[in-house]
């Protein structure tokens, strides 16, 4: 038998139960608590009838409510579906029709935005944390108080006798080309990631502390900022806010993180923060880990030298629930996602599916223990993503000689100028060094002949000015001087900010999509 909450929860709250394993949040909490609260959703969740294999949805910022829901459900044998807790309607309509839920958990806050999905596709229950009182009796298609949903005293409710291959939990993709999907993982997953990244590239220890600006629905925050540091006895800060870089660096001021993990867009946010004068912190953290997007060589750097510490850059994904490139303490290398993650393969190929060399661009597989079994209702992509191990990942990447992996993007951000493939990626990182430039993003856009050219949209440090459009002028003539021409765009757009996920990765398809648009509408 193995199931996710014994080893998650119930182990080590036997182990050190009076430990303080959530901070940062009103309520924080111990291992025992935890334990509590996570046997109290479960035995309401079979009180009402949930069974083994039923998927429970979970619209919750991070707290101890939504680490008791996720593993209250897993507990039972049902299938936790964490959601983002700040989307739309139109997304908790597709999350809940796609996830066939009987079951949604839902913040006081969201309910409002989540209720028109009922419509759509009604769940028989939607408990709602937050509020007081009970709407109604429980019928099927009620609304419930999470108060008087839960036993007042649940004892040890017994775990499901699920086995490590049995599915575990769905976890949604960010979106970033297209429509959400939901992956399926094993029981298994989280450990596999919990001894090869977390312990194994991490070091992570009982008296770290955690903190994971990326939210627990999203599949780097769920490790980061809630099974590592229960599966090692650490601590962890939970921030239900809307990450803010003034508010994030308070949150590191006050609780002392030693392990720090973002994305790449919050870093940039918090250099520019302590450009504009706030003061910033970092002395309590001995790790700083991003993901979710590759890591610009310039943020590296102008972090280093403005906190001392090297960013360890990785290389993940939902569908192998975390990462499977990772850079190694004291091994860091600007521009790099670093080396394999103890446990996993990778190649990389071309067209043919032929393993390339070194230093030549190409298609990454990987096969590894936390990959994901399929996509919920989606066999067709899963045959398309998925060769007997091996896990497509749609990623361009090259390794260097010396065994380093260099992210280029993805193979439909990837573009064909003058017969030359060109980077986003690298053109970005260019960008990033020109002293005006924010953030940016790098997209093909086709000209009348049909020929693809790169365009770019920058979002300009606050307070530069670009007077009678001489910015693009300087921008286009500093940047050749650092690209050879073919990868220098052809036009600029300034843009007050960049289209991007919940999880804080560009949206390259719909700038594809502007591209295109602003192509067809020239004369």
């Amino acid at each position: 038998m193995l199931n996710i909450a014994e080893e998650f929860v119930t182990r080590p709250a036997r182990e050190h139960p009076q430990k303080t394993a959530i901070v940062g949040v009103e309520r924080q909490a111990t291992y025992a608590e935890i334990e509590t609260e996570m046997n109290r959703v479960a035995q309401a969740l079979r009180d009402f009838g949930c069974r083994p294999g039923d998927r429970v949805l979970i619209v919750l910022p991070d707290s101890l409510e939504f680490i008791a829901s996720f593993f209250g459900a897993a507990k039972i044998g049902s299938l936790p579906v964490p959601v983002n807790p700040m989307a739309r309607a139109t997304d908790y309509q597709h999350y809940l029709a796609d996830s066939g839920a009987r079951f949604a958990i839902v913040h006081a806050s969201t309910f409002e935005e989540f209720r028109p999905a009922l419509h759509a596709a009604a769940a028989e229950y939607t408990i709602v944390v937050g509020a007081r009182g009970r709407a109604d009796e429980p019928r099927r298609g009620t609304t419930i108080a999470w108060g008087d949903w839960l036993p007042k005293n649940a004892g040890d409710v017994a775990a499901h006798p699920t086995k490590a291959d049995d599915p575990a939990f769905l976890l949604y993709t960010s979106g970033s080309g297209g429509m959400p999907r939901a992956a399926v993982h094993r029981q298994s997953g989280m450990l596999a990631t919990s001894a090869g990244y977390a312990r194994g590239v991490l070091g992570l220890r009982p008296d770290d502390i955690a903190f994971s600006v990326s939210k627990l629905f999203f599949a780097y925050g769920l490790g980061g900022g809630m099974y590592f540091p229960l599966s090692v006895g650490a601590s962890t800060v939970l921030f239900p806010e809307r990450p803010r870089a003034d508010l994030i660096a308070d949150a590191v001021r006050r609780h002392r993180p030693t392990v720090f993990f973002s994305v790449p867009t919050f870093y940039a946010a918090l250099l520019r923060e302590a450009d504009s004068g706030t003061q910033i912190d970092f002395s309590s953290v001995r790790l700083a880990v991003s993901a979710g997007e590759s890591l610009p060589a310039e943020i590296f750097s102008r972090f280093r030298n403005q906190f001392g510490l090297d960013i360890l850059d990785g290389l993940g994904s939902t569908e192998m629930l975390h990462m499977y490139l990772s850079s190694r303490p004291g091994q860091t290398r600007p521009g790099s996602c670093g080396v394999p993650v103890p446990g996993y393969l990778m190649k990389i190929v071309d067209e043919q599916e032929r393993e390339l060399p070194d230093s030549e661009i190409g298609n990454l597989w990987i096969s590894g223990p936390s990959r994901f079994i399929e996509y919920w209702n989606a066999p067709e992509i899963s045959r398309a993503r998925t060769q007997g191990e091996w896990y497509l990942t749609g990623d361009k990447l090259l390794r260097n000689p010396e065994g380093f992996y260099q992210y280029c993007g993805r193979a439909d951000d990837m573009m064909k100028v003058s017969g030359m493939w060109v980077s986003p990626v690298e053109v970005e990182n260019a960008l990033l060094g020109h002293p005006a430039v924010a953030e940016c993003a790098v997209v093909g856009q086709s000209d009348s002949l049909g020929l693809t050219r790169p365009v770019a949209y920058i979002v300009l440090r606050q307070g530069v000015q670009q007077p009678g459009g001489a910015m693009d002028s300087e921008i286009s003539a500093w940047l050749r001087t650092r690209l050879v021409g073919y990868k220098c765009p052809e036009e600029f757009h300034f843009v007050a900010k960049l289209p991007k996920t919940a999880t804080g990765k560009i949206q390259r398809f719909r700038l594809r999509l502007q591209a295109e648009r602003n192509s067809a509408a020239k004369p």
